[in-house]
């Protein structure tokens, strides 16, 4: 007799040797999160959450990899 549940683990496992590759960094999102912070549009929690999902973080890796500095 089968159950709903005999299959899970089939499925889990196959989950797992899924590989996931986030999508490149949108830099119209991260612009729009910024701005949004900055008229008081969207609380601190948003503001990081979308800034995350937008690839802030690999922008910032990028730049540090590349040597950039910001001009005055």
């Amino acid at each position: 007799m089968s159950t709903p549940f005999a299959d899970s683990a089939a499925i889990i496992g196959s989950l797992t040797r899924m590989s996931f590759a986030p999508p490149p960094p949108d830099l119209r999102k991260l612009q729009t999160a910024w701005e949004e912070w900055e008229r008081g549009e969207q609380p601190p929690g948003k503001v990081l959450a979308n800034l995350k999902t937008a690839g802030m973080g690999i922008v910032l890796a990028q730049l540090v990899e590349s040597g950039w500095t910001p001009t005055p």
